[in-house]
């Protein structure tokens, strides 16, 4: 995996190459960046062996970058926090827990699937263009 390569370089070449990585298993998004011109994870991203061809490895584009590979996210975040992705009642029960019917349950199904990396919303045109007030598809599908 290109992660490993990674790791292997700041372990014997490169000890100030930084970049962020987490769950070594495409759940938290945290190592996602640009591999041979596509937005991806790291940790899912193969290395073919057999070729001859670089692996060209990238920041995520659209992003501010603090170091290396490491996008700014502070205006996905804010934009995250912006939207206020989570499940609002104002109907309280009176007393005991409030039960929550199938129907309702089944709402948010085909929600959770995304890991909320910014590998989508870099690669939109439209987020190069606008990046401060377009959301982008994670946030978007989380609104």
């Amino acid at each position: 995996m290109v992660l490993d390569a990674l790791i292997k370089i700041k372990n014997k070449s490169d000890s100030t190459l930084t970049f962020w990585r987490s769950c070594w298993e495409g759940i938290c998004g945290s190592c996602a960046m640009n591999i041979n011109g596509v937005n991806t994870l790291a940790c899912l991203k193969q290395i073919n062996k057999e070729s001859d061809l670089d692996v060209k490895i990238y920041p995520l584009p659209h992003m501010y970058i603090i170091k290396d590979l490491v996008p700014d996210m502070t205006c996905f975040y804010k934009q995250y926090k912006l939207i206020q992705p989570f499940l609002k009642n104002n109907n309280h029960p009176k007393e005991g827990e409030f039960l929550q019917l199938p129907e309702d349950r089944k709402k948010p199904d085909g929600m959770y699937e995304c890991i909320l990396c910014p590998c989508c919303s870099t690669s939109c045109p439209s987020y190069l263009w606008n990046q401060d007030e377009y959301l982008g598809p994670p946030l978007l599908m989380q609104a």
